[in-house]
């Protein structure tokens, strides 16, 4: 199964804006957390799970996302090209990281922000954590 982006939608009227996603089920989220990058020049990555899927929301500014199946991590670095996501607060998307992905990611913006969702408590996390060095696979910036 591949990552897949999760549409939001936004009302709008006299009281103000309501952003919501129906379309994103919270029964198998267990935990959250917010990640606040210090810079933009950093890309924070390669991490990845065998059991664990997660959920990627841009509170604010904006995000490049890589991703690639554990299962092919370790293959030539040019016959596995990531899957790119860029994820900005503007476009109201979840993006789903489903269990057997490493992820790799930067801010674009300053001041951005990263909710991200986890299936998995963290002590399970932990037990299924992949990490890779950023240098042994290349980082593809947004198109």
């Amino acid at each position: 199964m591949s990552a897949e982006l999760i549409k939001g939608e936004r009302y709008t009227d006299t009281r103000g804006v309501l952003e919501y996603f129906n379309a994103f089920d919270l029964s198998e989220a267990v935990r959250l957390y917010k990640i606040s990058p210090s810079s933009t020049a950093d890309v924070r990555g390669w991490q990845g799970h065998r059991l664990e899927q997660k959920w990627f929301y841009c509170l604010k500014g904006s995000f490049v996302v890589n991703l690639i199946p554990l299962s092919k991590f370790n293959e030539g670095t040019t016959s596995v090209m990531p899957e790119i996501y860029t994820l900005h607060e503007a476009k109201l998307e979840i993006l789903r990281i489903p269990a057997g992905y490493a992820n790799a990611f930067r801010a674009l913006e300053p001041d951005s922000e990263l909710l991200v969702f986890s299936d998995k408590g963290l002590e399970a996390s932990e037990k299924d954590d992949f990490r890779f060095s950023i240098h042994q696979r290349p980082f593809i910036e947004a198109k």
